[in-house]
């Protein structure tokens, strides 16, 4: 059996919905032929939610990570093809923490490409019409956080685990009551967009 690590995080924001969370909470209940799927719900913690996925990694050593994330201004399924060594966030996380042009890892390289397919994985999103594109920038916050050091992990132990971060738009119950217009998708999308990525993935090994 292929193991996939599918990870998430709590809302944050002042929103009450993170769509990679649920997204997870929908993904842990379907079967997939072959392949066992561990999910890990995040808190928005610098520290906590980055010693939860290392912990992870280590009791699991899963074949694929997937990490899951909001972008709530795009309005595309967008897997992130690199992760750059520094946090600097725009809002504080959920506990406070707010750092500014700090390393994640001092010393370590400058960034790391996802080792995900991700050409395939847009691919097959536009083949059932669900907006996708890849994108090049991750942000400074968490996500870029939780990439960043997964994948120096991996480079560090010299595993061949296949990782990368996909960030999903809001979902349309987010968007109800904004005072700007902004994109969404339907929860039912976000599902079905997640289950495509981790397909693509697993095909790949």
């Amino acid at each position: 059996m292929k193991k996939v690590l599918l990870t998430a995080f709590e809302a944050f924001d002042g929103e009450t919905i993170n769509p990679s969370m649920e997204a997870l909470l929908a993904i842990k209940k379907i079967s997939f032929d072959g392949v066992t799927i561990d999910v890990l719900e995040l808190p928005v913690d610098r520290f906590v939610a980055l010693a939860m996925v290392l912990e992870r990694l280590r009791e699991t050593r899963p074949d694929v990570v997937i990490m899951l994330g909001e972008a709530g201004r795009r309005y595309r399924v967008t897997p992130e093809r690199v992760a750059i060594n520094v946090d600097d966030f725009r809002i504080p996380d959920n506990v406070g923490n707010q750092p500014k042009g700090e390393a994640i890892v001092e010393g370590a390289p400058v960034a790391y490409f996802s080792t995900l397919p991700i050409y395939e994985i847009v691919d097959g999103l536009k083949a059932v019409n669900i907006p996708a594109a890849i994108s090049n920038s991750a942000g400074t916050y968490l996500c870029n956080r939780i990439f960043y050091a997964v994948m120096h992990h991996l480079a560090e132990n010299q595993l061949t685990t296949r990782a990368g971060f996909i960030h999903l738009p809001y979902i349309h119950e987010q968007v109800i009551d904004k005072k700007y217009d902004f994109p969404s998708l339907s929860r039912e999308t976000v599902i079905a967009a997640v289950r495509i990525a981790i397909e693509a993935s697993i095909a790949r090994e």
